[in-house]
C-alpha cells in the first residue's frame, strides 16, 4: 500500500541520494518498473522540504506514508500523514500533494486546469482538485474510517512557490478541508493548519489502522451507468481521469464561445478508467444540456449500456449509438461525441446493408471527428484485435492534422481493473511479448490481486465455482480455437469448446436468449453466463470478479516465449492471408489474449491447453502442479 513508512525524524530524509535509492528500491520490488528521472527529482527535493516543515511544526513523530497507493488502483499519493487529532483523539490523516511549481496559470482562463511554467504537454489537474480527489476516494473504500466524516483532510503543497501571485488562479476552484494550498511563502500557515489536524505524538496506530483497512468493494461501471447518466456522479475521478474530463467540458465552452474545434484522444490500458471518463462525461454534459452521444464500435458492450442505463428511462438507451451511424451526421452537429472503445474504429463505416448513394471511401474517422465541435476518443492501442480495426493515436492524429485540427492528448496511468494491480498489467504485457523492454519475468505476487494456473478445465471451472458460492462474479473466456455451431432446432446451444471430456458451449450467437443462457450482448453481464464460453467480442470492455481463460492452441509457449499458431485458430476474420499477414495475426493474437486476461477485478485463473505452455505458466508463476479433478 505504500512504498515507505517512516517519521519526519528519520535521516534519512535529510538524504535526497539515499532517499531516493530506498524508494527506487521498493518501486521496482513492488511494481516491477523503475521510477522516471522526474519522479526521483520530485522524491529527492519534496521529501526533505515536507520532513522539514513536520519537525518545524512539532510533528515529528506524525506517520508518513510515501507513495501510498490508493485502493483498488494503481495511483498513488505522494504522501499520506497518519496521526492522532489534536481536540477529538481520533485517528486523523492529511493526504499531501506535493509540487515543485513556482508558477502556474489558468488554462484558457479555467481554473481546474492549469499550465506549468517548463511542464509540456496537455493542461494539468488543479492541485487541489486533485487532492481533494484523493481524499474522497479513500474515504470511500477504505472502511476503517467510513464513520469517521472529519478523518480526511487534503493539502497541495507548493514548497517552491516563493510568491504566492504567481499560483493565485490554482485558488479559483473552492478551497475545502480536504482541498487547501499552501506555498512556500506561507510556511507558517501551513504548519498551523498540520497542527489543527495532528497532535505532536505518535501516529504509529493510525497509520495500522489505515493500512490495515478493509477494502470495500469496486463500484462496478455498468451497476451505476443510469445513475450517471440520469442523475448524479457516481464515481471518484482520479489524476489523469480528472484532466480529461474537465479538458472537455472546458473544450465545449471554448467552442461553443470562439466557434473553434479541437479533437481529444484518451488513452490508457485496460481498466484505466477509460469508460469511466467516458460515463462521466456524457452524465455531466446531458445534465448540463449539452447536445451530446456516446458510440462504440461493440454491439455487445453498446447493447449493454443500453439496457442498464435504459432499464427505468428507456429514452437514454437513444444516448448510445454505432460508429457507423455518422455516415450521413451534419457536420458539428453536436457539441460531443464521445467515442469509447475507439481501437475498434473501422477503416469505412460502408457495410453490406449500407445504402447505394452512402457508399464512399471516406474514412470512418473522418466521418467522426466531423460529427462534433468536441470528438472525443477513448481507446487502448494494444486491444486492436480484429483486421480493419484502424483506431490508434498516430492514425487519428494524422486526420485531424489534415483538417487542420488541433489535437490534445491526454493518457490514462493509474489501473482500477485486476485490483488496481500494475504489476499484473505489466506481468501480462511481457508475458504476451507485447512489452520490449523487457522480457516475461516470473509473477511476484500482489495482495491486490491472484492469478492462479490449473491443470485442467474441470479444475478451472470448479475454482471459479468456489467463487461463486463466496459471492462474486465470474466468466470463463477462451481464444477462438473451437467451432462454433448454431443452435440446435429445438433450441439447444452446442458444446463445441471440447477439452478432453470436458465440454461446454460458446455464448449465444445472435440477440436473443437461448434457454437459459443470456443473448450474445450481455453474455458478460447476465445471469446465466457463466454455463459458456466467452469469445473476445463478448469479453472486450466488460469485467467481472474472477476471470478463467482458456489459452488454446493457437498460442503455445516454446524457446522461452509465445508462438502464435495460425492453423489452430478458427477466427473466420483471420483466414485471409493476403488480408491479414502472418506478422500481423502474431500481434493480433497476442492482443486477444491481452484483453481476455484482463478482466478480473480481483483475480485470474488460467488453463491452457497446450503440455509445455502449461508447464511454463506454472514455472512464470509459482504455481505448483496439481492432480486434473475428474468430474
Amino acid at each position: 500500500m505504500t512504498l515507505l513508512r517512516t517519521t519526519a525524524a528519520d535521516p534519512r530524509l535529510d538524504q535526497p541520494e539515499s532517499l531516493v535509492e530506498k524508494l527506487l528500491e521498493q518501486m521496482l520490488f513492488a511494481t516491477g518498473r523503475r521510477a522516471s528521472k522526474s519522479e526521483q527529482a520530485s522524491w529527492g527535493k519534496s521529501l526533505p522540504a515536507l520532513a522539514t516543515d513536520l519537525r518545524d511544526a512539532g510533528l515529528s513523530d506524525v506517520e508518513m506514508l510515501i507513495e501510498y497507493r490508493l485502493p483498488l488502483t494503481s495511483r498513488r499519493a505522494d504522501v499520506v500523514l497518519a496521526g492522532i487529532h489534536p481536540e477529538t483523539g481520533a485517528p486523523s490523516y492529511v493526504v499531501v500533494e506535493l509540487k515543485q511549481w513556482t508558477s502556474a496559470h489558468a488554462y484558457e482562463g479555467d481554473s481546474s486546469l492549469v499550465d506549468v511554467l517548463g511542464m509540456p504537454g496537455p493542461p494539468k489537474s488543479n492541485p487541489i482538485l486533485q487532492v481533494r480527489d484523493y481524499c474522497d476516494y479513500i474515504a470511500d473504500f477504505a472502511r476503517a474510517i467510513e464513520d469517521q466524516p472529519d478523518a480526511l483532510a487534503g493539502v497541495a503543497y507548493l514548497h517552491n512557490a516563493t510568491d504566492p501571485a504567481l499560483v493565485s488562479d490554482l485558488r479559483g476552484v473552492p478551497v475545502t478541508t480536504s482541498g487547501q494550498l499552501f506555498t512556500a511563502a506561507e510556511r507558517g500557515a501551513f504548519h498551523e493548519f498540520l497542527r489543527s489536524r495532528l497532535a505532536p505524538t505518535s501516529g504509529r496506530a493510525s497509520a495500522d489502522l489505515l493500512l490495515k483497512s478493509h477494502i470495500a468493494p469496486s463500484r462496478q461501471l455498468l451497476k451505476v451507468a443510469a445513475d450517471e447518466v440520469k442523475n448524479r456522479s457516481q464515481f471518484h475521478l482520479l489524476g489523469n481521469q480528472r484532466v480529461a474530463v474537465d479538458l472537455v467540458l472546458h473544450q465545449v465552452e471554448q467552442a461553443r464561445q470562439a466557434n473553434s474545434k479541437r479533437v481529444i484522444v484518451v488513452t490508457g490500458g485496460p481498466g484505466s478508467g477509460k469508460s469511466v471518463v467516458a460515463l462521466e462525461l456524457l452524465g455531466d454534459l446531458a445534465r448540463e444540456g449539452r447536445s451530446v452521444l456516446h458510440a462504440t464500435g461493440s454491439r455487445s458492450f453498446t447493447q449493454t449500456l443500453r439496457k442498464v442505463a435504459g432499464y427505468r428511462e428507456p429514452k437514454i438507451q437513444k444516448m448510445f449509438k454505432y460508429f457507423n451511424q455518422f455516415m450521413a451526421a451534419e457536420t458539428n452537429g453536436l457539441d460531443v461525441l464521445i467515442m469509447d472503445e475507439a481501437h475498434r474504429i473501422r477503416e469505412t463505416s460502408a457495410g453490406r446493408y449500407t445504402r447505394a448513394e452512402l457508399r464512399t471511401d471516406r474514412p470512418q474517422i473522418d466521418e467522426l471527428i466531423a460529427a462534433a465541435w468536441v470528438p472525443v476518443f477513448l481507446l487502448d492501442e494494444h486491444q486492436i484485435v480484429r483486421p480493419g480495426e484502424m483506431g490508434s493515436l498516430e492514425q487519428i492524429t494524422q486526420m485531424a492534422r489534415e483538417r487542420g485540427l488541433e489535437v490534445v492528448h491526454v493518457e490514462l496511468d493509474a489501473q482500477f481493473r485486476c485490483g488496481g494491480s500494475e504489476e499484473y498489467l505489466l506481468w501480462v504485457q511481457r508475458l504476451l511479448g507485447l512489452d520490449d523492454s523487457a522480457s516475461p519475468t516470473t509473477w511476484s505476487g500482489d495482495p491486490a490481486f491472484s492469478v492462479e494456473v490449473v491443470d485442467s478445465p474441470w479444475e478451472l471451472e470448479r475454482r471459479l465455482k468456489e467463487k461463486m458460492e463466496d459471492g462474486y462474479s465470474a466468466r470463463i473466456t477462451a481464444g477462438y480455437c473451437w467451432p462454433w455451431s448454431d443452435s440446435t432446432k429445438d433450441g439447444q446451444l452446442v458444446p463445441d469448446v471440447c477439452i478432453g471430456d470436458w465440454a461446454r458451449p460458446w455464448n449465444v450467437k445472435g440477440d436473443r436468449r437461448v434457454g437459459d443462457a443470456p443473448p450474445s450482448a450481455l453474455w458478460a453481464t447476465d445471469d446465466g453466463g457463466f454455463d459458456q464460453v466467452g469469445c473476445i467480442y463478448t469479453a472486450q470492455g466488460f469485467e467481472y470478479d474472477w476471470n478463467g481463460v482458456i489459452i488454446g492452441p493457437d498460442l503455445v509457449w516454446r524457446d522461452g516465449g509465445f508462438t502464435a499458431v495460425r492453423n489452430a485458430n478458427r477466427d473466420p476474420d483471420f483466414k485471409n492471408r493476403s488480408k491479414v499477414s502472418d506478422p500481423r495475426f502474431d500481434r493480433l493474437v497476442r492482443h486477444v489474449y491481452k484483453v481476455l486476461l484482463t478482466r478480473g477485478m480481483v483475480g485470474t485463473v488460467i488453463y491452457a491447453v497446450d503440455d509445455e505452455t502449461r508447464t511454463a505458466l506454472r514455472a512464470l508463476t509459482g504455481c505448483s502442479q496439481q492432480t486434473p479433478t475428474i468430474a
